[in-house]
Formats: structure tokens, sequence, C-alpha cells
């Protein structure tokens, strides 16, 4: 079974920069599209980006378009999400997961713990 394991977050000022890494164990990642989504405070979980097995495909939501770059290495099972220019609105819990299509339209697996990442000065 695949478990997925998000890191990275952290603490940073408006227009600041984190990159968040999403690790595999248990199997390989070659043969799945990942995505990357978010939950902020009060809100639903929302898709952010994903890319697909090959790495051809990504998508981004228009609300972080231009400032967040996906990008995987399946030779180390990792998916890397660069985020740029950082605003408060992008505060929020961040899961990596496994899904069918990209955008995703449906999630495979469990969610890991995330990873927090806080905006603000």
């Amino acid at each position: 079974q695949v478990q997925l394991v998000e890191s990275g977050g952290g603490l940073v000022q408006p227009g600041g920069s984190l990159r968040l890494s999403c690790a595999a164990s248990g199997s390989s990642l070659d043969y799945s599209t990942i995505g990357w989504f978010r939950q902020a405070p009060g809100k639903e979980r929302e898709g952010v980006s994903c890319i697909t097995n090959s790495g051809a495909t990504t998508y981004y939501a228009d609300s972080v378009k231009g400032r967040f770059t996906i990008s995987r290495d399946n030779a180390k099972n990792t998916v890397s999400l660069q985020m740029n220019n950082l605003k408060p609105e992008d505060t929020a819990v961040y899961y990596c997961a496994r899904g069918l299509g990209c955008p995703i339209h449906l999630r495979v697996g469990s969610w890991g713990q995330g990873t927090q990442v806080t905006v603000s000065s």
C-alpha cells in the first residue's frame, strides 16, 4: 500500500517561497497521477495542482497559476510543489494524494498528515 508523506511547510512572509515535497513509501509513484490539495481553516479541501505519471500534463488552480510549479522525480519517488510569491490566502494545510485524471476527479488512497503552510507578516 502506498503511503504519501508531505513535508516542507512552514511560516513565511508574503512574497516568500516554500518548496513542498511528497514522498512515497510502499510502492512506486511511477504510474500515478499525483495532486496537491489544501485546506484552509473553515474551508473545504481544494485541488491546487497535479501532474501525470509521465510529467507531460500538469494542472494548476487559477488561484496559484503562475506562482506554483509542480514537478516530479520518479527516480526518487517524490513530487514537489515550488510555491513562489506566497500570499496570506495560501495559508492552509497542504496534502498530496494519488488520483485519476489531471485535474484529479477521483482521489485514490487515504490522506496523509499534511504540512502546514502559514503566510503572514
